[in-house]
């Protein structure tokens, strides 16, 4: 059996190669209606990618070829608007030419009123099919927004007028500008946050539980103190990149209000956001908030703004309500937030910031998931390793041992095994419970979990039908049994381990000479098992 040491080793392995959350598949319907990458930069101003069509006139019906095209762009959004109102609603619908770069979106409940792209593959010209509606009666222009990267793009590229052949030219001079929002001045923190006022003045959450963001590296800190109308809100934790929180109805993630800290090139970036099921959180404008500010010292990010409780007209919730929270934190690359490094802490109630001052903590694991970890944790690391070591090193050492009337060794192997089926069973059933249901965004892991499900409980099933040791089948039915004990081991990152094996091997040659080896081995290995489970049932209870 791989010891701790691979596990933790296979498992921070499978978090770094996590896939990163962003909009580069080009499923951007909710920028529809502005165009405007929710990147949080400001547009590039003059446009280097320009669009062509293959006629200047139409007629209802008529398709035309879109054709976009410049310096090699990774992302880009075309539209055919209404010439005299370029705020109005799409026209007409697209046709795709090739699919393996464009794809289709539904604005307004309209489907393939725009196209974009399906992968941050570079290219260097796009073409498109639009066809006109059997109603249009009116001059179209085709807009366009590309992005180079994450932090250069252009927005609304004008392209050419498409004119009604039963009309006059459109000829009235059309300029497209997008404007960055105001916003308040961002200064830098002179000190640390503290929280001496937790609990008294301010409303916070800290983990681990009372550590203090002033002087500890490792503190995650979020407070919230009410000033009549308004709530300054700090935010603090170790910079790997950005921090972020958001306001919750439920304990998922999805439809939630949520504010971001980036730090890039020296500078915080501090955003509101929003989030729509288990996607890249949309960043918005920062004219909601005020007095932003922000400190970088000692591989601690911390920043601080003030909103007011009530937004009317806005998306942000209002902060006299009661939510889960969620603190979050993870890195970024040239400015793009990529997935959380870790389970975001989430609190295990609803609280009101604005409401009496508090001084609370939060898990990074809901307690199902918990007793999910824990139960796989015994079932394979504990019960299925011993027993796997028990029937492969010890019926030369208990050859004449019986218990229940049949060999020790194999009693005690059946039991493990038993046992092993048992805990992975319940344990497989806690993330459904906890899900109420199937998780489609939780990757690959839920369908190697029932792949180990269904070897753990055919494993005894295939037991029951073992045939007598003079029997032909025994070998097939040994190597079934083999094979698929070693899939469900393999799968749950629980292999056998060189170096212990070849321990245990090395003295096979000397069975007698061996036997109290063995025996003083596996004493130990209970142990250190059993030591080993104890400490990191601790740390998750801990969580």
């Amino acid at each position: 059996m791989m010891g701790p040491e691979f596990t933790l080793g296979i498992w921070v392995l499978l978090q770094l190669i996590n896939p990163v959350a962003n909009y580069a598949n080009g499923k951007v319907s909710e920028a529809c209606h502005t165009m405007v990458p929710c990147h949080g930069y400001t547009p590039q101003s003059d446009p280097i990618h320009k669009i062509t069509l293959n006629q200047t006139r139409f007629i209802p019906g008529d398709t035309i070829t879109v054709t976009l095209s410049g310096p090699q762009f990774k992302g880009f959004l075309i539209e055919a608007r209404n010439a005299e109102n370029l705020d109005s609603s799409r026209i007409g619908s697209f046709t795709l030419i090739d699919k393996e770069v464009s794809q289709l979106l539904t604005c307004d409940h309209k489907e393939g009123s725009a196209v974009s792209h399906t992968s941050p593959s570079k290219k260097t010209q796009i073409q498109v099919y639009w066809s006109a509606p059997n109603t249009a009666n009116h001059s179209v222009q085709f807009l366009a927004t590309v992005v180079e990267k994450y932090k250069i793009y252009w927005v609304k590229i004008p392209g050419p007028i498409l004119s009604p052949s039963n009309g006059h030219p459109f000829t009235i001079s059309q300029t497209t500008t997008v404007s960055s929002p105001t916003s308040s001045p961002i200064t830098n923190l002179k000190k640390s946050f503290s929280a001496l006022d937790c609990g008294k003045k301010k409303f916070c959450i800290r983990n681990p539980v009372n550590c203090d963001p002033g002087n500890e590296y490792h503190c995650f800190f979020l407070s919230f103190e009410r000033e009549n109308h308004s709530v300054l809100i700090e935010m603090s934790g170790p910079n790997e990149g950005y921090l972020s929180f958001a306001l919750s109805h439920d304990q998922w993630m999805g439809d939630d209000d949520g504010y971001v800290c980036i730090h890039e090139d020296d500078t915080v970036r501090i955003h509101p956001s929003y989030v729509i099921g288990r996607s890249h959180p949309v960043l918005d404008s920062s004219a909601t908030l005020e007095a932003m500010a922000w400190r970088l010292a000692d591989g601690v990010i911390q920043c601080s703004f003030r909103r007011n409780i009530s937004l009317p007209g806005s998306k942000r919730f209002d902060l006299d309500q009661k939510y889960y929270i969620f603190l979050a934190n993870g890195a970024t690359n040239d400015g793009q937030i990529y997935k959380h490094s870790q389970q975001p802490l989430i609190t295990s109630e609803k609280h009101n910031v604005t409401d009496l001052p508090k001084n609370i903590g939060g898990s990074r694991s809901p307690f199902l998931l918990k007793l999910h970890g824990a139960f796989m944790f015994v079932a394979w690391m504990t019960t299925g390793s011993i027993g796997v070591l028990v029937a492969r090193f010890f019926k030369p050492v208990w050859p004449k041992a019986f218990l229940f009337g049949e060999a020790a060794w194999f009693q005690v192997h059946r039991i493990l095994m038993l046992c092993t089926s048992g805990l992975t069973t319940v344990g497989f059933l806690f993330p459904f419970i906890y899900r109420k249901g199937w998780s489609h965004e939780a990757g690959y892991h839920p369908y190697i979990g029932c792949v180990v499900m269904i070897l753990a409980v055919l494993q005894p099933l295939l037991a029951v039908f073992r045939p007598p040791s003079y029997d032909p089948r025994r070998q097939i039915f040994n190597w079934t049994h083999w094979g698929a004990g070693t899939a469900a081991r393999i799968l749950a990152v629980e292999i056998l381990e060189d170096d212990r094996i070849q321990i245990l091997q090395s003295f096979t040659a000397a069975e007698a000479e061996g036997h109290a080896f063995k025996k003083v081995v596996l004493v130990i290995y209970f142990c250190g098992n059993v030591a080993f489970l104890f400490i990191f049932l601790s740390a998750i209870g801990r969580q």
